[in-house]
């Protein structure tokens, strides 16, 4: 998950040096520059009078959760993801005190900074095969990989002998791990790569078709033709030679948290800036989002005169008087909260904002301070209900929004 710049250290200096702090600075791992001329698109500061952040699940706490979803199977049950490499499941009832461990796979995962288990997604028909999937880092050598598990119905613990790996591919560096796994409306399973890090995206990652790192993969896991996955034939690069068929949108810096609007099925990622410009996205097939030539709306690299050609420009971007690390959120289509319906939900790790951005189709039409008071936002998750739920890194606690 990239978010903060190393030289974080220099700027955050008087910061008591934590695993939070440490978490913080390894997210973004790039030199600061010269402070940038602030963007007139920033966000607005009012925010609905009657909501306020509460512990949705009081008896519980979490080491360092990265991930929050529900199995779609009909049970009341939810699933939080540890980040060195644990999936704990329980009852979606704010009395619940006990939560048990469905998987774990921390003998197999690098963690520590940006890296450890990423992701969480359930197969649609999850209730009938069992199937799970995951993304998680490991060293020696450090990869990406993307795997199946298989859970016994009625089960609480899942044999982490039941892996099967579907797709690795090389970590550079240790930070810009991407780390997002969910299946779309169309069935197929959407994975967040970054550019591989270090800082300014240094190989081109982003740009460069032959990897699939700085993209948007799509993959069909109910076929086998690349061994242990499919590719969708409507992919945008199927049949090209100089391309890599999984990619599904590039030009992305680290997309370290996509959803999909459950009204609409449109694809929503927050996409971490350099040192300029944070910026959320709507990601579109076969889309160019710009990075390393962009960062946001700004030149990049090129510093002038960048070819834009075809190049999405986000539809929302906030500078460094805001946040430095926007963690992407969700459309919040849940019945408790009239006053969010609608609305795109996000957050930045770093100073604990919350903000609710209103748009119509792919254009902004407003965006709210909900609060400052989100703590170390690492991840947004919904419930069958599509509730939202947002997680707190560094206290291990998930919160959700209430009416006063």
């Amino acid at each position: 998950m990239s978010y903060l710049k190393k030289t974080a250290v220099t700027l955050l200096s008087s910061l008591t040096v934590t695993v939070v702090f440490a978490f913080l600075v390894s997210l973004a791992c790039q030199p600061r520059e010269a402070d940038a001329e602030e963007s007139t698109d920033t966000p607005g500061t009012i925010a609905p009078a009657a909501l306020q952040l509460e512990n949705a699940f009081p008896g519980l706490t979490f080491k360092q959760p990265v991930e929050f979803t529900h199995a779609g199977d009909g049970t009341n049950r939810v699933f939080v993801l540890e980040q060195e490499g644990r999936i704990r499941v329980f009852e979606n009832n704010a009395a619940t005190k006990t939560a048990d461990t469905y998987l774990d796979i921390v003998g197999k995962v690098a963690s520590g900074g940006e890296m450890g288990l990423l992701g969480l997604a359930f197969h649609p028909d999850f209730e009938q095969n069992g199937y799970f999937f995951v993304n998680y880092t490991k060293n020696s050598p450090r990869e990406t990989v993307i795997s199946r598990f298989k859970a016994t119905a009625g089960s609480n613990r899942v044999d982490p002998a039941t892996e099967t790996i579907l797709l690795k591919y090389e970590q550079p560096y240790a930070n810009h791990n991407g780390g997002k796994v969910a299946f779309g409306p169309d069935g197929f399973l959407y994975i967040a790569a970054g550019d591989g890090g270090s800082g300014g995206d240094p190989q081109n990652n982003g740009q460069n078709l032959k990897t699939m790192l700085g993209k948007i993969l799509r993959i069909d896991v109910n076929k086998t033709d690349k061994g242990n996955y499919g590719i969708p034939a409507d992919n945008p690069f199927v049949g090209n030679a100089n391309a890599l068929p999984e990619i599904y949108a590039y030009g992305l810096r680290n997309p370290w948290r996509f959803s999909f609007d459950a009204e609409t099925g449109q694809l929503w990622a927050g996409d971490v800036g350099q040192n300029k410009l944070e910026e959320i996205d709507i990601i579109k097939k076969g889309g160019n989002y710009g990075w390393r030539l962009k960062e946001g709306q700004d030149c990049y690299n090129p510093a002038n005169d960048c070819n834009q050609g075809q190049l999405i420009e986000p539809i929302h971007q906030y500078v460094r008087s805001e946040g430095v690390s926007v963690t992407g959120g969700a459309v919040y289509r849940g019945t408790s909260l009239p006053d969010l319906k609608g609305k795109y939900i996000y957050a930045d790790f770093a100073t604990g904002k919350v903000w609710a951005l209103s748009f119509q189709g792919d254009q902004k039409t407003g965006n709210q301070l909900l609060t400052s008071e989100g703590g170390p936002v690492s991840a947004f998750g919904e419930d069958a209900k599509q509730e939202l739920y947002i997680l707190d890194h560094s206290s291990g606690t998930i919160k959700r929004f209430v009416t006063k």
